[in-house]
């Protein structure tokens, strides 16, 4: 079975921001942030956001943005039940080939420093850049 992704509609925000808000709720309240709708709302409207599926089913979705720096993954999110089956590995090397075909300098990310999700992505590559209170900035150069 495949992974593949489309580019999300604005009828896909109410599943990604409840996905978002079911995965990293724990995170904001253990570090005493606020979450809010509204925040999720406004972010996703600027971003590029593709919904990953498998069969027809939407298990996550990536939503990404880019600088003459880099190109960010500001959320990547899949759904409890489809973690361990290889969606985020195979959603990671499609924004890794995005990397390429843009010829952006870096994939870059910032994940909450004790979210299990770093383990994947410094097997994708990426390294941890700096950190600061609650999250840790990880990068892969594109020459890497």
């Amino acid at each position: 079975m495949s992974f593949e992704w489309r580019a999300a509609t604005s009828g896909d925000i109410d599943f990604a921001r409840q996905l978002t808000c079911d995965n990293m709720l724990a995170y904001y309240l253990r570090h005493d942030l606020l979450w809010q709708d509204e925040a999720f709302d406004l972010a996703w409207i600027i971003r590029q956001n593709w919904i990953i599926s498998r069969e027809g089913q939407a298990l996550g979705f990536v939503s990404l943005s880019r600088d003459a720096r880099a190109l960010y993954i500001r959320e990547l999110q899949i759904n409890e039940a489809f973690r361990g089956q290889g969606a985020g590995t195979w959603t990671i090397g499609q924004v890794w080939d995005l990397v390429a075909l843009e010829r952006r300098p870096a994939l870059r990310l910032t994940v909450f420093k004790d979210n299990p999700a770093r383990a994947l992505y410094e097997r994708m590559g990426l390294r941890v850049v700096g950190e600061d209170e609650c999250f840790l900035r990880m990068q892969r150069d594109a020459g890497a």
